[in-house]
């Protein structure tokens, strides 16, 4: 018994089934209609829902800002409580459906916010310049030490002088002409540095960091 033909038809050696979202697509392109298309609609919800998924992560000040409704806040409360993986799933669903309501100059806003988030700041991008510098200062000189603890009081100096210590015996290449080796140390004092930089900077904004510690300390 042979088995029913599906109807349908073929485009650039491609099988297009009637009734399938191909075929929907297609016949709306034929039509020159605008219309969206079942694919065009599952395209635009998976990017909603991932969207819903990335405002999970938007730090609170930012989400504040966004004046979302409140029952989408709600949700994504919701959401960062619940640790059942099928919980999860179904209100991941319901903000999927929230975000669906919300109007596209909005959903550009949280957009805006999320790139907002994973973009340095000014101010970061210079404390991350100044920890460097002092990295490289600390190691290779012995009077940057007490330059650091009179800029930065409230340093563990303890911890400081051991991993300059250490940083500088890993610095030592293993053979002659090799490249000196940067270990756990090296990449220490550079999150101690950045993090005081950092704090710091929070603390004190009438007194900046000199722009140039080689010169200015």
């Amino acid at each position: 018994m042979s088995r029913k033909l599906k109807k349908g038809y073929f485009v650039k050696g491609q099988f297009v089934a009637e009734g399938s979202a191909l075929d929907l697509e297609y016949k709306a392109e034929l039509k020159g209609t605008d219309q969206a298309t079942r694919t065009d609609l599952k395209r635009e919800s998976t990017e909603l829902q991932k969207l819903g998924e990335d405002l999970l992560t938007l730090r609170a000040d930012l989400l504040t800002r966004l004046e979302l409704p409140d029952k989408l806040v709600e949700a994504v409360a919701e959401a960062k409580r619940i640790s059942n993986f099928e919980g999860k799933r179904r209100q991941m669903q319901f903000i999927g459906k929230l975000m669906r309501k919300l109007d596209e100059p909005v959903l550009d806003a949280i957009r805006a916010a999320l790139v907002a988030q994973h973009t340095p700041s000014a101010l970061e991008t210079e404390t991350l310049h100044q920890a460097e510098i002092w990295r490289s200062r600390l190691i290779a000189d012995d009077d940057a030490l007490g330059q650091w603890i009179n800029l930065s009081p409230r340093t563990d100096s303890q911890q400081l002088r051991a991993l300059v210590r250490q940083a500088r015996k890993d610095a030592v290449p293993e053979k002659p002409g090799l490249a000196p080796r940067h270990g756990r140390a090296y990449r220490e004092i550079f999150q101690l540095v950045r993090a005081q930089l950092a704090g710091d900077n929070a603390q004190d904004d009438e007194a900046p960091l000199p722009t140039n510690p080689a010169t200015d300390v």
